[in-house]
């Protein structure tokens, strides 16, 4: 049984610029896929061995997007979620990411996780 776990990230940029990062195939395609096609609110992710697809079933604006694995054997756990939270005191926008992973596979899915917000940070220039 997969496990939920959120990953938090601080990244001083503004919430429009990441969120455009977040919810569009153009800008998806930057750091999260190698290619994002859309076909309505299906999104086809392409890396350069596999190819999963999702449904866009949530957005808000500057600060939520949630997509549906489809596909997935396990309906409770079968989506991911891009959060900004903006801390009213700092003021630093923090990226929280929802993600589920096999016990055994946390660590590497975490490790993932870090690679990519490494190349998202490199290409906002933070």
């Amino acid at each position: 049984m997969k496990l939920k776990y959120e990953l938090e990230y601080t990244l001083n940029c503004s919430p429009k610029v990441l969120f455009s990062r977040l919810s569009t195939p153009e800008g998806l395609c930057e750091w999260f896929a190698d290619e994002v096609r859309t076909d309505g609110d299906i999104f086809t992710f392409s890396w350069s061995s596999s190819e999963a697809k999702a449904r866009l079933i949530a957005l808000k604006e500057n600060k939520l997007v949630r997509f549906e694995w489809i596909d997935s054997d396990e309906p409770s756990s079968n989506y991911f979620e891009f959060r900004l939270n903006i801390e009213e005191l700092s003021g630093s926008l923090a990226l929280i990411i929802t993600d589920f992973a096999e016990p055994e596979e946390k660590e590497d899915t975490t490790f993932l996780w870090d690679t990519q917000i490494t190349d998202l940070r490199r290409l906002l220039g933070i």
